[in-house]
This record gives structure tokens, sequence and C-alpha cells, in this order.
């Protein structure tokens, strides 16, 4: 069984494992951060946020030398599962931290049950 984490990544339980929801590629455990299994491309935040004065001080967009444009896409089929600005040289987040043992407990399966009269 997979639940839906965030928009583009599922947990899969009983295995515990990360995984991408458009695909289903295995994004490593979920013990670990998901951003582990997942391509990363580190931009500089100039070619998503173009200067826009000739002012260096006041131009709106963000200085590289402070920040970085860091995206985590999906190996098996290029979704951008996340992105984040970070400074250079800064460890990657991670964002979710699941209680696991709680997790599944909440979304164990249900059995059906066939006791019960069907309303026709």
């Amino acid at each position: 069984m997979r639940v839906r984490v965030t928009e583009y990544l599922d947990l899969a339980i009983p295995e515990r494992r990360w995984s991408c929801n458009r695909c289903g590629r295995d994004l490593g455990p979920a013990e670990r951060p998901y951003k582990e299994g997942c391509l990363i491309a580190n931009r500089d935040p100039r070619e998503v946020h173009p200067v826009l004065a000739a002012d260096e001080e006041f131009n709106f967009s963000f200085d590289p030398e402070w920040v970085r444009l860091v995206e985590f896409y999906c190996p098996g089929c290029g979704t951008m599962v996340e992105n984040e600005y970070l400074p250079p040289g800064h460890p990657l987040t991670w964002d979710i931290d699941l209680d696991l043992d709680a997790f599944e407990r909440t979304h164990r399966e249900v059995p059906e049950d066939t006791t019960s009269p069907t309303v026709p």
C-alpha cells in the first residue's frame, strides 16, 4: 500500500520506502531523507529570478554568493519533487521526518467486512 505524503511523494507501507507517485520509482528508505534518492540540480538563482535593474544593490535578484536554488528530481521520470533555497555549501535539509510506526498504524489497511449485509 502506498500513501501520498506530498504532491509528488508517496510512502510504501509496510516496506517503509519513499517513491515518486508519478512513475513509482523507489527513492530510498523512509528512515532517510527522500532527497538522497533524487537527482539534484544546484542552480544559480539568477537563472530563475533574472536581474531586473542595473543597480547591483537593488536588482531584485538573489546574490549567488549568498543563496543557491537546489532542485530535486525523480531519477525515473524527471518530475521535480521539491526545491529549496540554501546558502552555498549548506547541507540538504531533512524536511520530512515521520514517526513511521505511528504512520503505519494510522494508514493500516482495514480488511473488508464480509459479514455485514449488502443493501440492494
